[in-house]
Order: C-alpha cells, then structure tokens, then sequence
C-alpha cells in the first residue's frame, strides 16, 4: 500500500502548474551575469549549477555541450530580452534551473534580434520530459507579464530575484 499511496501523491504532483521553486536552485541564481557571449553564458549558469551543487562539477561540460547543441536546432532566444537555453541529460536525477540577468544584454540570435538579458536555464533528466515541459510552460506563462519582466531585469542581487520568483509563484504577476 505505501507504493500506492506515494503513486497517488506523485500524480497529484505530476497535474499541478509547476513553480519556480519546484526547479530553480536559489544558490545558483546569478544576477550580475559577466559573459558577453552565448557559450559563455551558457557555461557561466552551468557552473554555476555545480557550485550549488546542483549538478556534478564533472557532468558540467557534458551539458554545455547538450545545450550548445540543442542551441544550433534553433536559438532559445524567445525575444523580449529573454532565453531558455534547455536540454534534457542523463547526469541528473530531476529538473533543475537557475536564472541569471545580464544588464549589457548578451547577443543570443534572439528571435527578435534584441540583445537577451534574463536567462532561464534548465536541466532535466530525459525520462522526464512531463517535468521539462511544465517548466518551459511556467516561464512562458510568467514571461508574459511586463512588469516580472522589468522587475527582474532591474534586480541588484539574487535576492531581489528569488523574492521576485516567489511573488509570481504565488500569482502576484498573472492576472
């Protein structure tokens, strides 16, 4: 019976709209990002995944090469000042992300051309694609409001961040 019961607590889980808190690591979030390049980026947001340890130290070039390649299929620029650079990888166990702004702005073959300045970065294992979409979904939904845009574009630190995460995962952004 306990499988039983951790299955059905598991499905719930499964249904409900993922939040922030569900995938980003709080000690990886850089908001003062220092590259001026897509792979730097990238490479810069992985380390810092490892440095929370979030993610092995000795899988980090393995998933920057993952999402590098996932980046030649076609930029996760979206526009708006935003990129999603993604990839799924056996080297974790669950989805993780972090989040980093960049206030130079940072040439990603954005869709619409515009410099990026907030990166959501995500990892998942690829038996879970269930997760990595609902993910995708969040930020996508989130993005859409002007004002967590411009909030978090304005962050000073990694605080000012998380506690911006907080307030969309508690719907203080979408109407």
């Amino acid at each position: 019976m306990p499988f039983a019961a951790g299955y059905w607590a598991w499905e719930i889980l499964e249904k409900r709209n993922m939040k922030f808190s569900d995938f980003v690591s709080v000690a990886a979030i850089k908001a003062d990002l220092a590259s001026f390049d897509k792979p730097g980026v990238i490479r810069e947001l992985v380390l810092s995944l490892t440095a929370a340890g979030a993610v092995k130290q000795s899988d980090a070039d393995g998933i920057v090469a993952a999402i590098m390649k996932r980046e030649e299929l076609g930029s996760t620029g979206i526009g708006r000042g935003v990129a999603v650079p993604h990839t799924k990888h056996a080297s974790v166990e669950r989805l993780v992300g972090t989040v980093g702004v960049s206030s130079e702005g940072v040439d990603f073959n954005s869709l619409d051309g515009d410099k990026v300045q907030l990166f959501f970065l995500l990892v998942s294992p690829p038996d879970r694609p269930g997760d990595h979409l609902r993910a995708l979904e969040n930020i996508s939904r989130q993005l859409r409001d002007e004002t967590f845009c411009r909030f978090l574009k304005q962050a000073k630190s990694a605080q000012d961040i998380h506690l911006l995460l907080e307030e969309a995962d508690n719907n203080q952004f979408v109407a």
